[in-house]
């Protein structure tokens, strides 16, 4: 009797790929993905890794597991509450259902009454000018540097750029704030020193080339000591004699004061002392996508708007969608993190530690992101040997500790309450594997 060969019984391409759960698959991973999974698995089968049997649930087992995209999520267990690597601010469950309703066909430039084309970002527009009274008008970009480059190519052109030498400052990956406005082809005008710039500084370099006045919050540093800047409100009775621009980098997003962080500039003040354009972040401290907020006066606003560069650094439909849903719920992750009472951060340590056999220790997080430097949030970690902080990155869920000290500590202040049992298991996956 001959015997079948099993490769024979292994199930052709076209059956698989009408399979109900790899149809489903087909409509979330793409046809290729899908259709490189079968040839893997049939390939196994042919191998005889697989029995040809089990080809078909092989099948839909692997294409559940693949992810739409290589971004893994991570509980932050670092205390840093903006936390440039890891994305910097989680979005809101109101911001996360807003970009779901936006990700297809929506009415982003349209009006549905009268089937026309509209103006796009009226409702975040809205949003953001009851957020922020001060402002007359407000412009939403792609991000703060692009914000930054808007604001100083609509108004400066080819003229200067007044700046204090103590805020030519470096962001994040090396970029650097003069070459960044030099790239628009204005012309930086440095005024006073490093520590120390007054007034007459800047009052000595006004004249008929100078296209706008700039203050940069010192966001990701302090210069302490013998120090001394002009204020937003002397500034602007300097600019507004000579009717030149004056526009204040605040490197975050407040949008008003908040009692957490006292130092940290805000665009209600910030507009209050005299700024014509205020330039504020989305996902730094406010909570939301990253974007670039510009909010002002309305004269000011239309230039920028109208100016051609307006159209290469707009937002898309997603940004303009979970923007509004932050600026609408007043609130975010964010803001409960940098809000997290300290009595509860070490019941949910302690229960932690419990658990584990680990012990607490007091531990200051950060708002990181270049916000508030140096200001502590007082709080607690769990405390666990050095070698637990490997196999919690590549865990899963992904934890991400601090190591610190020759301990890996774990800081309870960004991770949801309701994410505690899946730390609780990562810890104990993690654990078990130590030698």
């Amino acid at each position: 009797m001959t015997q079948v060969d099993p490769r024979r019984l292994i199930p052709r391409t076209d059956q698989l790929l009408a399979l109900p759960a790899v149809q489903r698959q087909r409509n979330r991973l793409g046809d290729k993905a899908v259709r490189a999974t079968v040839r893997e698995t049939q390939e196994r089968a042919r191998r005889g890794d697989l029995p040809p049997d089990q080809v078909p649930a092989a099948v839909e087992a692997a294409l559940a597991a693949q992810a739409t995209t290589s971004l893994r999520p991570v509980l932050n267990a670092t205390g840093v509450v903006v936390h440039t690597n890891l994305g910097r601010a989680p979005l809101a469950a109101g911001a996360v259902d807003a970009l779901i309703a936006a990700s297809g066909y929506v009415d982003v430039e349209l009006d549905l009454t009268t089937g026309t084309r509209s103006k796009r970002g009226v409702a975040l527009r809205e949003a953001l000018l009851g957020a922020c009274p001060a402002a007359e008008d407000a412009l939403v970009v792609n991000n703060g540097a692009a914000a930054l480059v808007l604001a100083t190519t609509a108004l400066a052109g080819d003229k200067e750029v007044i700046i204090s030498r103590g805020e030519l400052i470096e962001i994040g990956a090396g970029f650097r704030l003069p070459d960044l406005i030099a790239s628009t082809g204005a012309r930086l005008r440095e005024v006073g020193t490093t520590n120390r710039t007054h007034l007459r500084d800047y009052e000595a370099a006004l004249g008929p080339e100078t296209g706008c006045v700039l203050k940069v919050h010192q966001s990701n540093f302090r210069v302490e000591g013998f120090t001394a800047a002009a204020s937003l409100a002397d500034l602007h009775t300097l600019s507004a004699a000579r009717r030149i621009p004056l526009i204040a980098d605040l490197g975050s997003g407040l949008l008003r004061p908040d009692p957490v962080l006292p130092d940290e500039p805000d665009a209600a003040t910030a507009l209050a002392e005299g700024a014509d354009l205020v330039i504020a972040s989305g996902d730094k401290l406010l909570g939301g996508p990253q974007a670039g907020i510009i909010l002002g006066r309305a004269e000011v606003i239309t230039r920028l708007a109208r100016h051609p560069l307006a159209r290469a650094v707009r937002a898309d439909k997603l940004t303009l969608a979970a923007l509004e849903a932050t600026v609408r719920a007043g609130g975010s992750p964010v803001t409960a993190a940098l809000h997290a009472e300290s009595d509860r951060l070490r019941i949910r340590a302690q229960r932690l530690a419990d658990a584990v056999g680990a012990t607490v220790v007091a531990h200051d997080g950060r708002v990181g992101g270049g916000g508030a430097p140096g200001v502590p949030l007082p709080g607690w970690a769990v405390r666990l040997p050095e070698s637990a902080a490997a196999p919690l990155r590549a865990g899963e869920p992904a934890v991400l500790p601090r190591v610190h000290d020759g301990a890996c500590l774990l800081d309870l202040r960004c991770i949801a309450e309701a994410d505690d049992n899946r730390l609780l298991a990562a810890v104990r996956a993690a654990l078990d594997g130590q030698p």
